[in-house]
């Protein structure tokens, strides 16, 4: 298990962070409008998931983003939304009851320290969460996140491609299409919306290269 160093709750680093700050509001919106309803099938109902797509301005799935391929917002059109609802259960920060979602005493503590609640997401998110349900293949990845931050602290530390990664970790080939999803659901996904790496695309209409870089939470944390 690795063990982060716990960051001010007011350093400004944290503002790297998309899940944070998904979590921070949702938290808020919890303690300020109550619980959030669920539909049968316990996803989040679709007004709030419009309030967060706004709200979050998440990269790369900001409102424009969502709505350039949906007319209207259901909780699965909105991956980082999907993660974080999964994310705030498991870590115990609200629970599913009678139809809503609710904060729970543990939720309610940590929206006050924002250090101490990114621990708790980081860990959960890491080294809790199966991220194999998010991927096309149901693919699961053994974790050595030893070896994982160990590779990334060097190879990013002028930049990491999404090929370089998926090479050095997998010695996959460009047209190893599933072990580039893996490395990015199961690793660099999950780093990126932590705020420990950005992630910068080239090309349009559609990303041709992804590029990944250390942010200053990174050397914060780790």
């Amino acid at each position: 298990m690795i063990e982060f160093v716990a960051p001010a709750h007011e350093d400004p680093a944290l503002a790297q962070s998309p899940l944070l700050r998904g979590a921070l509001l949702t938290l808020g919106y919890l303690v300020e409008h109550g619980p959030i309803g669920l539909t049968q099938s316990k996803a989040l109902k679709r007004h709030f998931v419009t309030w967060a797509a706004e709200a979050f301005n998440w990269p790369y799935y900001t409102a424009e983003d969502l709505y350039a391929v949906n007319k209207v917002l259901n909780e699965h059109d909105f991956p980082p939304l999907v993660v974080l609802h999964d994310l705030l259960v498991s870590a115990k920060l609200a629970r599913h009851r009678k139809g809503f979602l609710h904060i729970t005493k543990t939720g309610k503590d940590l929206l006050q320290h924002p250090g101490n609640l990114w621990i708790a997401l980081a860990h959960h998110v890491l080294f809790v969460l199966d991220h194999s349900r998010y991927t096309r293949y149901g693919d699961d990845l053994a974790e050595d996140w030893l070896l994982f931050l160990n590779i990334i602290n060097v190879e990013a530390h002028t930049g990491l491609t999404y090929d370089r990664f998926a090479e050095v970790l997998f010695g996959a080939g460009p047209e190893d299409h599933r072990a580039y999803a893996m490395a990015y659901i199961h690793i660099l996904r999950p780093l990126c919306w932590l705020g420990l790496l950005n992630e910068t695309r080239h090309g349009k209409p559609y990303p041709t290269e992804k590029l990944f870089t250390k942010t200053a939470l990174w050397t914060r944390v780790i």
